[in-house]
Parts: C-alpha cells; sequence; structure tokens
C-alpha cells in the first residue's frame, strides 16, 4: 500500500482502470461507483469533472494527480489537514476522516 498526501498544491484520487482494486481491509467494502465502469474511466479523462460531481472544487493552480490501483499496489489518499483543527488531538482528526477522503473524491 502507498499512501499519496494531499497538499495545498496538490490533490490525489484513486481509482482502479483495470478492475475494482481496492483496499477493502482498510476502507471497508467498495462504493458502488468505485467499480463501476463511468467512474473508472473519466476519472482517468477528466477527474476535475468527476470531483465536481462529488462536491469537490478544486481551483486550477492546483494539481490534480490520479493514482491507478492494481493487484499489487493499492494508493490510498492522506487527506490535508482541515484548516482550524491544530488543537485537535490525533482521536479528533482521526473522526474527521472519511472513506470517500482517502479515495480523493472529497476534502475534508
Amino acid at each position: 500500500m502507498i499512501v499519496v498526501e494531499n497538499t495545498a498544491q496538490v490533490h490525489n484520487v484513486v481509482v482502479c482502470t483495470l478492475c475494482s482494486c481496492y483496499p477493502w481491509p482498510v476502507l471497508g467494502l467498495p462504493p458502488v461507483w468505485y467499480k463501476s465502469s463511468p467512474y473508472r474511466s473519466r476519472v482517468v479523462i477528466d477527474p476535475r469533472a468527476v470531483l465536481r460531481e462529488f462536491g469537490t472544487e478544486l481551483s486550477e493552480d492546483i494539481e490534480v494527480r490520479v493514482w491507478d490501483s492494481t493487484a499489487e499496489i493499492r494508493y490510498l489518499v492522506l487527506p490535508e489537514r482541515p484548516a482550524n483543527t491544530d488543537g485537535l488531538d490525533e482521536g479528533a482528526l482521526a473522526g474527521l476522516v472519511t472513506r470517500d477522503s482517502m479515495i480523493g473524491t472529497t476534502r475534508l
């Protein structure tokens, strides 16, 4: 498993274009949309449009990187820390993290 970090300059999103490679032992069962052909093909071609459909609007100065999982390598997104969370402890921060943020379709 490889973890890629979202930052103020880079937003990462994960897909498996050939099948539905998904880190289910970590994230649970995959959402139906993750395994769908439209998601798998469109997120590679036009990731910003797909992210907008999830409510994730990114400015043009943010680079979008798409990571293609395989049977051998699974990717997981480390979400960017939300603003105004400096006082939160590890448990409180972990409570903010969602499955979709670890796939990269949403931000915290």
